[in-house]
């Protein structure tokens, strides 16, 4: 599975829109967008600020884990 399905779904389940994960991620809401929908690779920096605030695992994003829990 692809990481940006999971972004798209944990992104739905705690009710924020693109714009407002984008804000928190210091991007564009269309940069935001290329990364939900694969047109673009997450970077790392992005990737670990995005587990700290779903509380996951980047293992979870990556697809790596069906485990939700973080590692702190």
């Amino acid at each position: 599975m692809a990481y940006y399905k999971r972004l798209r779904d944990l992104r739905e389940d705690n009710n924020y829109t693109q714009k407002e994960i984008a804000k928190l991620l210091y991007t564009t809401q269309p940069q935001y967008y290329r990364y939900e929908i694969g047109l673009r690779d997450l970077p790392c920096e992005l990737l670990i600020m995005l587990a700290e605030i779903y509380n996951v695992s980047a293992d979870y994003i990556l697809g790596l884990t069906d485990e939700l829990r973080s590692y702190k």
